[in-house]
């Protein structure tokens, strides 16, 4: 007998979890859900002092409600901020514990606060920098639920009936800040209990982004989910799979109780990792100078050339060995730059986690500057070209195009920012900065074989691009993966990294220069290519 002990995370209760729990108990297992104090039962209840150790108690003592029987196998489940008081339980009761499953959830450390995993960037400053913030004061303030619109903030809502979002809203309930800002404090015994990870693609994640991010190295947690005992489900839907395909949830819970799902491959086995195998094209050896966190691929010429400046995605761990600035994707592009005649510019910057956006993209700009102040550099003629999460960092470039920026390139790039990443109520948005890109040149390189969540960035980008005029050359690469220049070594591949190429080294090579928004009347814009 398998006996499910169900958390539900923010602003939720106990009624989430009906369909489900229903369904677990048809397949013949138990299914507990957990009331968390201030939250279960229609709007809540504030209850003074309620913080996360107040949750962890809640699920402890239904833990111990479940008894001590030999044949019973205990399965908790935790949902998004559930996740924070079931590993608090788990870790106390980790003798009793058989599996945890992070249903669409983080991975909270010790120390670190459940306010960390909020997905709402500008929120997590507001109430990491003012406690108060919210109902109330001091211990009993709280943060009020969404409306009826606004659940998107905090997760995809793709599959959940209007009827469920309505009932969704009328029970939601505010939550204390207390569980918000209190630190989860883990003695490590829970480190022996086997976990499973569902990933709701609809909200971004999946576990080729998973494998992708333990490929990078370094992280020691990410390392950590490449231990026989953690398993990987995907379910196509958004954030609250309970309310939008419940039966297949129901289905993915009993599977992971029995130790099935996706095992990744840790990143030091025998294959190499994606962004560690060989580029694709043979490609010159042309002098290399070391700026600081910048490097140079210089051409054989006398006067000042062009210059093609290629930005690396992420996050990358900070410790990951070696930096994006010597994988061979990257020093492939720009020596192929600098085999053409321009200079070819490769950096590291600083987007080691979903919070860094500002920061790098303060690093590419320091590095434009840099590169635009070698006086082997014609500084009048500059591409851009981004590689997939570092797509987001075009924003500044897309809305207020400088005159000397003479192309803008992005190969299988994210250009919306996807539902679990916090970001949609910051600048990071290019599918919306498009708008102000004007007659600037756009090559986007698009892989076939794309990530859902992020191929749907993609299609987001073009739609607006072509309701706008944008100036968008699409390089599709049909049969082509995510890091397709090392995964893919194909004529096809080859033949879309010349193309996208000769393009952006067409536009940056010319020496007249196009009119742009201030320069006078503009030039008509250019057309979408889909």
């Amino acid at each position: 007998m398998t006996a499910f002990i169900l958390v539900s995370g923010m602003f939720t209760g106990t009624h989430v979890w009906q369909d489900t729990a229903a369904r677990l108990t048809a397949a013949g297992a138990q299914a507990h859900t957990v009331a968390l104090t201030g939250l279960d039962g229609p709007r809540g209840g504030t209850v003074s002092g309620t913080d996360l150790e107040t949750h962890i108690a809640d699920v402890l003592a239904v833990i111990d409600s479940v008894g001590t029987a030999r044949d019973r196998k205990i399965v908790l489940v935790g949902h998004d901020y559930g996740i924070h008081p079931a590993l608090g339980a788990a870790d106390r009761r980790a003798e009793r514990v058989d599996r945890i499953v992070h249903l669409d959830s983080g991975m909270p450390r010790d120390g670190v606060p459940a306010l960390a995993a909020v997905p709402d960037q500008s929120l997590r400053e507001r109430l990491a920098g003012r406690p108060g913030t919210g109902r109330g004061a001091g211990a009993d303030a709280v943060l009020a639920p969404p409306a009826h619109d606004e659940w998107r903030i905090w997760g995809s809502t793709a599959g959940v009936p209007d009827a469920a979002l309505d009932r969704l809203t009328a029970l939601a309930a505010p939550q204390p800040l207390g569980t918000l800002l209190q630190p989860l404090r883990l003695t490590g015994a829970v480190t022996s209990v086997p976990t499973t990870g569902v990933l709701c693609t609809g909200n971004g994640a999946s576990i080729e982004m998973v494998q992708m991010l333990v490929g990078f190295g370094g992280d020691p947690a990410l390392q950590a989910l490449t231990d026989p005992r953690v398993s990987f489900f995907e379910l196509p839907t958004g954030h609250w799979p309970m309310l939008s395909c419940p039966a297949e949830l129901a289905d993915v819970l009993l599977q992971a109780a029995a130790g099935e799902g996706h095992r990744l491959k840790p990143a030091d086995e025998a294959e190499q990792p994606a962004h560690l195998r060989p580029f694709l094209l043979d490609v010159p050896e042309v002098p290399r100078e070391r700026h600081g966190n910048v490097d140079l691929y210089l051409p054989d010429a006398q006067e000042p050339r062009p210059a093609v400046v290629f930005v690396h995605g992420g996050p990358v761990p900070a410790d990951a060995r070696p930096t994006p600035r010597d994988w061979p994707a990257l020093t492939g592009y720009a020596r192929y730059a600098a085999g053409s005649g321009a200079v070819g510019v490769v950096l590291d910057h600083r987007l080691h986690d979903l919070g860094d956006y500002e920061r790098a993209a303060a690093d590419v700009a320091a590095a434009v500057e840099l590169v635009r102040a070698d006086p082997r550099v014609d500084a009048d003629r500059i591409a851009l070209w981004f590689f997939s999460g570092g797509g987001l960092i075009t924003t500044d470039w897309l809305a207020a195009p400088p005159r000397w920026l003479r192309c803008l390139a992005a190969t299988y790039p994210v250009l919306a920012p996807l539902p679990n990443w916090g970001l949609s109520g910051t600048r990071f948005h290019p599918a919306r900065a498009v708008a102000g890109a004007g007659a600037l040149p756009v090559v986007l390189t698009r892989v076939g074989l794309e990530m859902p969540e992020i191929a749907a960035t993609v299609e987001e980008f073009l739609a607006a691009a072509e309701d706008c005029g944008a100036d968008v050359e699409v390089v599709d690469v049909p049969h082509g993966h995510h890091s397709f220049e090392t995964v893919d070594p194909t004529d096809e591949s080859r033949e879309a990294v010349h193309r996208a190429m000769r393009a952006v080294l067409d536009h940056v090579g010319r020496r007249d220069l196009p009119r742009r928004s201030g320069d006078g009347p503009p030039e008509a814009p250019g057309r979408a290519v889909r």
